[in-house]
């Protein structure tokens, strides 16, 4: 799913023009160059665990080479554009060009600046057994049958460097010798277990040399080795103790980092596949974030060492099960989120956080689902879904106003100036993104074979788009839902018996509430409501050059079955608190590992000059944290509009 994430968003209503003149110029830039090169990566700030359906946590790893190469590309600025970040997002979406119209409070809104840290931002999640997830726990299980500790210091960086680069197959070495210096039994059954357990897919024996004892670490089955390593179906000889369970789970406590980020740099420390992990829903980047992380094979001690060498990240609660973790099996996540610089009153807070409590907020999709650039996603969800396909490959490669790196400008303008995949890929170092992949395709199939060449895009990119147009759809028709009915069940809408959808009858429609009614996504295994809304969503797909009865696809993978969604979402376990504070840069409450480091509570002053709402929330899996948050604030969410605000970023 692509998402996109919305940097320190000041959520505020447009100032005066003395109060622009007067604002910090230098501070201002400085926000909107680096809400510039993060929007760049991709990120998601929201609560977004849905995943499309039948679709696998996988994460395909590159070579290496390649993949470091485009990471320094992806960090660097070297393309900086003289075109504002602010002049660039005018071409962006707006919340209304998704359908996203409609509020369900009536208290006045109020400005408020939301992840102007992403320390304001805290994700902890909630398991399927209702319980949520902390880091408190840094000790590891005791197991007889864990190396000793000394496994991770007997060998030498150096040593460490030749076997990475022999069980990598990085050079022509069939072996690599390591003497034992202190030549004792225990030393040599030592280095034995660090190889092994360091470096999979490696075996080793013990060689006399000139009077020395070496340990020879080698290949044991070639190449196909390192392939086999690590699977349920073949695992290591003697690698795994038979009373333990397959799988160790831990707590993932990360900082500014995105789960599957997160997860390829685990891997890469302990030399693993990344597809051996498994998880239950991906979190934000902006934001701290805590979640449960299931590995195949992997001791906890390995895994707690890791601690001690990786910046932002932290493992602990480690216990061993027989089981991975799949997507879309937590029930949720809980929110801790500061709106610093507010302007509310305490009685516009009041009412705006007892209707948040009590009434909820609209459900909507929210903007990062769509995309930050002048074509949003859903456009090309449409051209799948018609099975236009030049469209396709024009919607994504061609040139478009808006925030993007120079070299995918450039990309982009050889594209519509020759038509020549391999020219424009010469213009794309980084070749993992959907142009790099197309273009590839392109290259391979040939421009008569766009749809070949567009399935080398993974699956779950490929399935983003018509996701994406399938949630515009539904925007727009809950908004019009609610400006047609307001905010009560109504005969003809559907709610849900079990699994089933029903329609509402008239002697039945006062035994539901809104907060039963749910909303179809367009497919061709739902059932529509029975009033102006069952027509509005036909007269919208025909517009859009779609049969609203006909939603299969002659690809079965662009086939949509559809599903349904509640319109309304009551947050559960709704807190608040006003606090006041002088500095912007001081935390306003203390995250887990504060707590395991012993951090004091941080001392805020009584009469601060500024004043921040700390609101804490429970939502249910797919559902936008954003989107609540623009309900108690009454503000538009979207880049676009939050950066031609002319506020003030930092004061």
């Amino acid at each position: 799913m692509e998402t996109v994430e919305v940097n320190s968003v000041s959520l505020k209503r447009p100032r005066s023009e003395d109060d622009v003149v007067n604002a910090d110029e230098i501070k201002r830039q400085k926000i909107l160059e680096k809400s510039k090169a993060e929007n760049d990566s991709g990120q998601s700030i929201e609560n977004v665990t849905e995943q499309p359906e039948d679709t696998k946590s996988e994460i395909i790893p590159t070579e290496e080479s390649e993949e470091q190469e485009e990471e320094e590309l992806e960090d660097s600025d070297e393309d900086g554009d003289p075109e504002s970040f602010a002049d660039m997002m005018k071409h962006g979406l707006t919340e209304s060009d998704v359908g996203i119209t409609k509020f369900v409070s009536s208290h006045k809104g109020f400005s408020g600046i939301l992840k102007e840290r992403y320390s304001d931002f805290v994700v902890h999640e909630i398991g399927k057994d209702g319980r949520v997830s902390h880091l408190d726990d840094f000790s590891v299980p005791v197991d007889d049958e864990d190396p000793s500790e000394e496994t991770f210091t007997v060998l030498s960086d150096e040593d460490k460097q030749r076997l990475e680069e022999l069980q990598l197959f990085k050079n022509k070495e069939t072996s690599v010798a390591i003497e034992v210096i202190e030549d004792t039994k225990e030393k040599r059954t030592i280095i034995h277990q660090a190889v092994k357990s360091l470096f999979p897919g490696l075996e080793t024996k013990t060689e006399d040399r000139d009077g020395k004892k070496y340990i020879i670490a080698y290949h044991a089955a070639g190449k196909k080795a390192l392939a086999k390593v690590r699977t349920a179906t073949d695992p290591r000889k003697h690698s795994w103790p038979k009373s333990r369970g397959s799988y160790c789970h831990f707590v993932l406590y990360k900082e500014n980092k995105d789960t599957m980020d997160a997860i390829n740099v685990l891997s890469k420390f302990l030399r693993v596949k990344p597809n051996i992990f498994s998880y239950m829903g991906t979190k934000d980047k902006r934001a701290i974030t805590v979640q449960e992380i299931a590995v195949l094979r992997i001791t906890a001690q390995r895994l707690a060492h890791l601690n001690k060498c990786l910046m932002n990240f932290k493992l602990g609660n480690f216990s061993y099960k027989n089981h991975p973790l799949k997507l879309g099996e937590l029930q949720g996540n809980h929110f801790t989120v500061v709106l610093r610089n507010i302007t509310g009153t305490d009685e516009q807070i009041e009412q705006a956080m007892h209707s948040l409590r009590e009434i909820g907020f609209i459900n909507y999709y929210g903007m990062q689902r769509f995309g930050t650039t002048a074509v949003p996603t859903y456009q090309i969800g449409r051209a799948i879904l018609q099975n236009n396909w030049n469209e396709v490959m024009d919607l994504i490669l061609k040139p478009r106003p808006g925030a993007e790196k120079g070299y995918l400008v450039k990309c982009r303008e050889e594209w519509a100036k020759t038509k020549d995949p391999a020219a424009a890929l010469k213009k794309l170092p980084v070749k993992r993104c959907v142009e790099g992949q197309l273009l590839r395709g392109l290259l391979k199939y040939g421009m008569k074979n766009i749809i070949s060449a567009f399935g080398i895009i993974p699956r779950n990119n490929r399935l983003m788009y018509i996701h994406s147009y399938q949630s515009y759809v539904w925007n727009n028709m809950v908004s019009k839902r609610i400006e047609e009915y307001g905010l009560k069940a109504v005969p003809g809408d559907l709610i849900l018996k079990g699994a089933t959808a029903v329609h509402i009858e008239e002697g039945d429609v006062d035994n539901y509430t809104i907060h039963d009614v749910v909303m179809p996504l367009p497919g061709f295994d739902v059932i529509y409501p029975k009033h102006k809304i069952g027509e509005a969503y036909k007269e919208m797909l025909v517009a859009d050059n779609l049969d609203i009865n006909n939603m299969r696809h002659k690809i079965r993978d662009y086939s949509l079955s559809g599903a349904y969604r509640k319109i309304i979402i009551r947050p559960q376990n709704v807190n608040w608190e006003v606090v006041a504070y002088d500095d912007p840069k001081i935390p306003l409450f203390t995250t887990d590992l504060d707590k395991l480091e012993g951090k004091p509570l941080p001392v805020l002053p009584t009469d601060g000059k500024f004043r921040a709402l700390k609101m804490e929330f429970s939502l249910p899996p797919s559902t936008y944290a954003t989107m609540a948050i623009r309900e108690v604030l009454k503000m538009d969410t979207s880049i676009k509009n939050q950066t031609q605000l002319n506020t003030t970023w930092l004061r």
